[in-house]
């Protein structure tokens, strides 16, 4: 998720006039506007779902002092919640 933020920050913006789009799957004027409105915003989303990720890992790191509990829901390290996180991205 990292690398995801880090590469994310140092892309170019993606717009129609900078990357292209591919082809329209439909005639429909609406359809196409769509499709710009999707890589337009792709870059911010994927990035903002990144973070969220990043957040959510760093709440659910193993307490400072014995490490044996998770800081953020205190269950037994690795919690459940770190563990299905960790799987989804994996």
């Amino acid at each position: 998720m990292q690398g995801i933020l880090e590469r994310s920050d140092r892309a170019t913006p993606w717009e129609p006039d900078t990357v292209g789009l591919p082809d329209a799957r439909s005639e429909s004027a609406l359809a196409r506007i769509n499709d710009v409105a999707f890589y337009a915003n792709a870059r911010n989303e994927v990035s903002a779902l990144a973070r969220i990720c990043v957040d959510l890992l760093l709440l659910h790191t193993p307490e400072e002092t014995t490490g044996k509990h998770c800081r953020g829901c205190c269950l037994a390290w690795p919690c459940p919640t770190f563990e299905e996180i960790s799987r989804l991205l994996g």
